[in-house]
């Protein structure tokens, strides 16, 4: 059985070379994106413990949280 596609609008495309950064920078988006149209992934990431993939990276030392946002547009 195949998942439902998640019912967000889209956040852009970020890069980094910091896996880290780049991880917290996408979820940091998708939890700030106004309207309610990220309810669903916001689920869907809380009831599969998806926010301990961010915790761990930082325990093991794998990048660094902090970003700054920069706009090519």
């Amino acid at each position: 059985m195949r998942a439902a596609e998640p019912t967000i609008g889209d956040i852009g495309i970020l890069a980094s070379t910091d896996i880290l950064a780049i991880d917290q920078a996408s979820v940091d988006l998708v939890y700030d994106k106004p309207g309610s149209d990220n309810k669903d992934l916001i689920e869907r990431i809380e009831s599969r413990e998806g926010l301990r993939q961010l915790s761990y990276m930082k325990e093991l030392k794998m990048g660094n949280p902090n970003y700054e946002l920069i706009s090519i547009d």
